[in-house]
């Protein structure tokens, strides 16, 4: 992965030192947690090799950090289980850098008037 010219020459060595594949992978679960992936689409995505992303699913999976049902993988929803992985806030800050944080007012600009029907009580 590149960077700017900028950012190459105002950031430390341990800035600069690369993120593992797994807290890539991590990352990109978590600035994607609303949804699940194939181990390939997280591979293209990211632009990281597919045998190295199945490799680090299952290294998070073993934290239980993610969850896999069938061929797909989603971020756990255990925050505090997240909190205490070295690897997440790191991985977040590289997502946030280059996606931009999250801004949550587009969110609700955006969201359903209407709860999502497994929100719903049952009759």
């Amino acid at each position: 992965m590149s960077i700017d010219r900028e950012r190459f020459e105002q950031a430390s060595e341990e800035e600069l030192e690369e993120v593992s594949v797994t807290d890539q992978v991590l990352g990109f679960l978590a600035a994607n947690r609303d949804r699940a992936f194939k181990a390939r689409e997280i591979a293209a995505r990211t632009d990281l090799d597919e045998g190295a992303v199945s490799t680090a699913l299952s290294r998070l999976k073993d934290r239980d950090l993610v969850e896999h049902k069938a061929t797909y993988w989603a971020i756990t929803d255990d925050e505090s289980r997240l909190a205490a992985y070295s690897g997440y806030e790191r991985a977040t800050a590289l997502f946030n850098e280059q996606f931009g944080d999250e801004e949550k007012a587009a969110w609700r600009e955006h969201a359903p008037e209407e709860p999502h029907p497994s929100e719903e009580s049952g009759s």
